[in-house]
């Protein structure tokens, strides 16, 4: 049984003749007999008496508002397909990580909605694991997160590379690491820290230094909020490990205090090197197909690695040494 033997029955039904039938789809008279003679011998029963009209059978009759419904579902979902395909889906979901929602991403969100005026766009600030797990699921169309090479080498994955950011140190103003210009990492590990919760690709980052470095992350407090950060960090006592595009609100406040981590030539992971997150954008390749996703990609291809580099001064680059969210 195939859908045209069904369209070639629903026909003859709504004209009452196999000639008209024929006419009205666009094909010979013997088509139409012969896929009417075919849906009969798979079904076992006769759909027509055939006469000067072609006149439902019992059979035929019984048939009928299934195939009514059939032809229709058909019907609605190569309409919905071919909006699809042509950039009119209702919404376009983004789950992107925390720290870029507020600094780089506006000037994306806003001319996506300037293009796209009839699509919803909805955005979700998630950690990049689970960032990563709902566009897999399909409950978003794109992320933008820590890369995660173990979460994003699947063959329907399109990952871009978007930008490699140092990783900094917030401390109160009157912390005494804020004595430093550049802190050496002998002197970080002996403070506490707020740090974010776990399922955040900064949690492992640092984790996996301070393991490498065989040292002791003293872990004081779990948040996941950059306001929640500053809050803490404000009262003196613990001090936290954020990204560059993460600390910005925090450079114009007067009672905190950003300083880079020490590096040197050697790299040696003993005394201090510099550490750095990168931030990449992932997709699936059938959705990278569909205009207004493709769009939105184009858009923060050219405007966030744009941002990035006209805000960054030479003496915040930073080596890149890891890359694990």
């Amino acid at each position: 049984m195939r859908l045209e033997q069904l369209q070639a029955f629903l026909a003859i039904a709504q004209t009452g003749s196999f000639q008209q039938a024929a006419r009205t789809s666009g094909v010979t008279q013997s088509t139409i007999s012969r896929q009417i003679q075919a849906l009969e011998a798979d079904l076992g029963i006769e759909l027509f008496h055939r006469s000067t009209h072609a006149k439902l059978t019992l059979g035929g009759e019984r048939l009928l508002p299934r195939v009514r419904k059939i032809c229709q579902e058909w019907q609605t979902a190569t309409e919905e397909l071919a909006d699809l395909i042509a950039g009119k889906q209702p919404e376009l979901c983004i789950a992107v990580i925390h720290s870029l929602c507020g600094s780089y991403l506006p000037p994306v969100l806003q001319k996506f909605c300037h293009d796209y005026p009839d699509v919803q766009l909805r955005v979700t600030s998630l950690g990049s694991d689970r960032a990563l797990k709902v566009l897999k699921d399909g409950l978003v169309d794109l992320a933008i997160v820590m890369n995660n090479r173990f979460l994003t080498t699947s063959k329907e994955m399109v990952v871009e590379v978007l930008y490699d950011e140092p990783i900094e140190v917030l401390t109160a103003a009157n912390h005494p690491l804020a004595q430093y210009e550049f802190i050496p990492w002998s002197e970080l590990i002996r403070y506490p820290q707020v740090v974010f919760k776990d399922g955040y690709g900064m949690q492992r980052l640092i984790q996996d230094r301070f393991e490498r470095m065989e040292a002791t992350l003293q872990s004081a407090l779990e948040v996941n909020t950059l306001d929640a950060f500053r809050g803490v960090v404000r009262q003196g006592k613990l001090i936290a490990l954020l990204p560059q595009s993460a600390l910005l609100e925090a450079r114009l406040d007067p009672t905190l205090a950003i300083r880079s981590l020490a590096s040197n030539n050697t790299n040696s992971l003993v005394d201090g090197s510099s550490l750095t997150r990168r931030v990449v954008m992932v997709t699936t390749q059938d959705r990278l197909q569909i205009p207004p996703i493709k769009h939105f990609w184009q858009l923060v291809q050219e405007n966030i690695p744009l941002q990035i580099n006209q805000q960054r001064s030479p003496s915040s680059t930073a080596i890149l040494l890891d890359n694990v969210s």
